[in-house]
C-alpha cells in the first residue's frame, strides 16, 4: 500500500512538472528566439516621429514581438503627431513599455501623454517628466493666482516643491488641482487646456495611473523627478537599463487591445529597430530650418529665373525646394501672414537690384522678411520653430548687399562719365514706358533711367543727348513727341 502510495505522489509530480516550467498556464511561455522590439523618441515628437512609431508598432506584431519599448527623451512635440502614437500605442496587441532613458533624460509635455497612454511606464534613475500645458496656442502656461501672503514674483516650482513632495503634510497626490486652479487668459486658451486635462484624465483611469496629479501636470505644468513619480503612481518601474527594465516587469498583466497578457520578458532578446530612408528624409524635411531655408531658396530662384527669363537652373531648382517647403509647411503650424510677408520682402530685395530705389524698396522688403521669418511658424513647441541665428544670418547678409548696392549706384552717380559713356551720346534709345519727365528707356539691351523735357510713349525712338552717372537725357527723334511711323 505505502508503494503503491509513492508511485502516485511520484506521478502527481511528473504529471505538474511540465506545467509550472513552461507556466503556459499563465501565458508566459518563452519560446526560443523571442525578442522585445526598441523604438528610440529624440528630440521634439512630429510628423516623422509618429511615422516611425506607428511603423514601428505595425512591424513587431507582424514579426510576432512580445514587446515594444519606447525609449524616450524629448522635450515635447506636436499635438497632432503626439494623439497619432497615442492611437497606435491603444490600437497595439502588443504591450507598449514607455522608458524614458538614459539617466539625465526627460518625458516633457507630450511625452508625458505618451507615458499614461502605455501599458508599461518606466523611467531610469536621474530623469523627468511632466509640464504638460498646451503652449502650441496659448504661448506660455498660464500664471496662477497669487496666494495670501505671498510675493507676486514668488512662483511655486514646477519640479518638486515642498506641497508636492512624497510624504510632505499637503502631498500633491492628495490636493485636487480644483482647489487652486490655474485659469488660461483667454477662450482659447481654456478650451485647449480643458481638452488636455480631459484626455490625459482618460489616458490614467484606463491605466489605473494617478488622475489628479495627471491633470496638475497639465493645469499647473508640475514636473516629478523618476522617485516622486514612482511614489504617486504616476510609473510602474525605476530600471537602470534596458536588461533590469525587462527582469522587473516579468509577470506583469496588462491589458492590450486584444486581452489580457502576462508579460514573459525576463530573457527576451533585445532589437533596435531604426528608421527606414523615407522617415529620415521626412524628419529632415519636416526640420524648421530645413523646411525655411527650403523656402528662401525657392522663393528667391523663382524670382530671379522670372527677371532672367531662359536661365532655366534658378528655376528649376527654386520650383524643386519650394515643393518640398510648401510639403513641410502644410504638415507644420504656419502662419500664412508671415509666409506672405517673407515672399514679399524676398521680392522686393531683389527688385532692388534690377530698379535701383536708392535702398527704399530694399529697406522696405528687408524689414518685412525678418519680420515674416520670425512669425512665419505659429508654435511655441519646443525644437518647433525657425533657428534665430539663421534669420539674422540671411538678414544681416542681405542688408550688407543691400548698403553694397546703395554705395555702388550713389557712388556712381557722382562720377562723371567714363570716355566709352560718352559714346552713347547721339545713339538711339527706345522708350520702355509712357511717361513725362523721369521714367525708363531701353538701350543696348537694359534699361535706363531717362529725363525728358516733352512727354514719351512707350516705343518710341529718342537720341540720347547727355548721361550722367546711370541717368539719360533723351530727346524724342521727331520733336512733337510722336513715335516714329
Amino acid at each position: 500500500m505505502a508503494a503503491l502510495l509513492c508511485w502516485l505522489a511520484l506521478a502527481a509530480v511528473a504529471a505538474t512538472a511540465p506545467e509550472g516550467a513552461s507556466d503556459t498556464s499563465s501565458g508566459r511561455t518563452e519560446e526560443p528566439g523571442a525578442f522585445a522590439v526598441v523604438l528610440g523618441i529624440q528630440g521634439a515628437i512630429g510628423p516623422a516621429t509618429s511615422r516611425y512609431i506607428e511603423k514601428g508598432i505595425a512591424q513587431a506584431e507582424e514579426r510576432g514581438a512580445r514587446l515594444v519599448i519606447l525609449q524616450m527623451d524629448t522635450p515635447g512635440g506636436l499635438d497632432s503627431a503626439m494623439r497619432d502614437i497615442i492611437r497606435a500605442i491603444l490600437a497595439s496587441r502588443v504591450p507598449v513599455v514607455s522608458y524614458v532613458a538614459p539617466s539625465g533624460a526627460r518625458a516633457a509635455s507630450a511625452g508625458t501623454y505618451i507615458m499614461y497612454a502605455s501599458h508599461v511606464a518606466a523611467m531610469a534613475p536621474a530623469t523627468n517628466l511632466g509640464a504638460a500645458t498646451p503652449v502650441a496656442i496659448g504661448g506660455e502656461p498660464p500664471r496662477e493666482p497669487e496666494r495670501p501672503g505671498t510675493k507676486p514674483d514668488e512662483a511655486p516650482a514646477d519640479d518638486a516643491s515642498e506641497a508636492e513632495k512624497p510624504g510632505s503634510g499637503d502631498s500633491a497626490a492628495r490636493r485636487k488641482p480644483a482647489d487652486e486652479p490655474m485659469e488660461p487668459g483667454s477662450a482659447t486658451e481654456r478650451k485647449a487646456v480643458n481638452d488636455a486635462v480631459a484626455y490625459i484624465r482618460g489616458l490614467a483611469e484606463l491605466r489605473g495611473r494617478n488622475v489628479e496629479w495627471a491633470e496638475q501636470a497639465v493645469r499647473a505644468a508640475a514636473s516629478l523627478s523618476a522617485k516622486e513619480a514612482l511614489a504617486m503612481n504616476v510609473i510602474d518601474v525605476i530600471a537602470r537599463d534596458l536588461p533590469d527594465l525587462l527582469a522587473q516587469i516579468d509577470g506583469r498583466e496588462v491589458q492590450v487591445s486584444g486581452g489580457p497578457v502576462t508579460l514573459a520578458t525576463r530573457h527576451l532578446t533585445i532589437e533596435r529597430m531604426e528608421p527606414d530612408w523615407r522617415t529620415q528624409l521626412l524628419s529632415v524635411i519636416t526640420n524648421p530650418t530645413i523646411a525655411y531655408g527650403l523656402l528662401l531658396i525657392g522663393l528667391y530662384g523663382l524670382l530671379l529665373e522670372g527677371y532672367n527669363p531662359g536661365a532655366i537652373v534658378p528655376g528649376v531648382v527654386g520650383a524643386i525646394s519650394l515643393l518640398l517647403a510648401l510639403f513641410a509647411f502644410q504638415i507644420l503650424s504656419v502662419n500664412y501672414a508671415g509666409l506672405a510677408l517673407l515672399g514679399l520682402g524676398i521680392a522686393m530685395i531683389i527688385a532692388e537690384f534690377f530698379v535701383p530705389s536708392f535702398g527704399a524698396l530694399g529697406l522696405g522688403g528687408l524689414v518685412a522678411f525678418v519680420v515674416g521669418s520670425i512669425i512665419l511658424l505659429d508654435t511655441d513647441v519646443p525644437g518647433f520653430d525657425v533657428a534665430v541665428p539663421l534669420i539674422a544670418g540671411v538678414a544681416t547678409v542681405g542688408g550688407l548687399a543691400l548698403i553694397g548696392l546703395v554705395w555702388l549706384v550713389t557712388h556712381t552717380i557722382r562720377r562723371p562719365a567714363p570716355a566709352g559713356m560718352l559714346t552713347m551720346v547721339g545713339d538711339t534709345a527706345e522708350v520702355f514706358e509712357d511717361f513725362t519727365e523721369t521714367g525708363r528707356v531701353r538701350y543696348g539691351g537694359e534699361l535706363w533711367n531717362a529725363h525728358t523735357s516733352v512727354p514719351l510713349r512707350a516705343g518710341q525712338p529718342v537720341r540720347i543727348v547727355k548721361v550722367e552717372g546711370l541717368w539719360l537725357w533723351v530727346e524724342p527723334l521727331q520733336g512733337r513727341g510722336e513715335p516714329q511711323q
